[in-house]
């Protein structure tokens, strides 16, 4: 399930995941991890990585990445057009410091040296903390329908409207699924 999106569904009442699209970048035995892609925070990127500030894609904030080690940061980062991931031409400059995620789009490591993958890099998103799962507990959450596991495309790891990211992702589902997108805020109030 790597590489795939969790979007959270109506009945989620955490505060945390309500309304919120997780990319999964890591699933095995061990548990998972995921990085929450609609939750900007007030704090801009130059504040804690001023180094890292130029590459920030709009909106320049660092994003909640979910309830663990906020202390933490991870990045997304769209590699430049010459050094896209498969590109012969562009090897060697990120092999250490990049892994791929969905299309172009994958983590970066941000102790490199900016200056030194500067022109490798187009974008980059940093996150405070991340979204984890014990072993076995994504499964149980999955069972118990708090999410539903969809296609990512690349652009929705980097998205520029972020508010818009939830229904967007449902929208363009098949069937039933899309017509969540027009699910309201408050079901109370219809």
């Amino acid at each position: 399930m790597a590489g795939r999106l969790l979007v959270a569904t109506p009945m989620i009442a955490d505060a945390n995941f309500e309304r919120t699209v997780v990319a999964l970048l890591d699933h095995g035995d061990e548990g998972s991890l995921g990085l929450v892609l609609n939750r900007p925070s007030d704090t801009t990127v130059v504040d804690p990585l001023p180094e890292w500030d130029r590459f920030a894609v709009h909106p320049a904030v660092v994003f909640l990445g979910g309830p663990v080690q906020q202390e933490r940061a991870i990045a997304l980062a769209r590699p430049s057009a010459g050094h896209r991931t498969g590109d012969p031409d562009g090897a060697g400059v990120l092999d250490d410091a990049f892994d791929a995620v969905v299309g172009d789009i994958g983590t970066l490591d941000l102790h490199v040296d900016p200056d030194r993958v500067g022109a490798a890099i187009d974008q980059v998103r940093v996150f405070s903390g991340y979204a984890g799962w014990g072993p076995g507990q994504l499964e149980g959450e999955l069972e118990a329908g708090a999410w539903w596991v969809v296609d990512a495309r690349p652009d929705d790891l980097l998205c520029e409207a972020p508010e818009q990211l939830w229904r967007g992702v449902l929208a363009r589902q098949p069937g039933d699924l899309a017509t969540f997108a027009r699910y309201p805020d408050d079901p109370s109030a219809n």
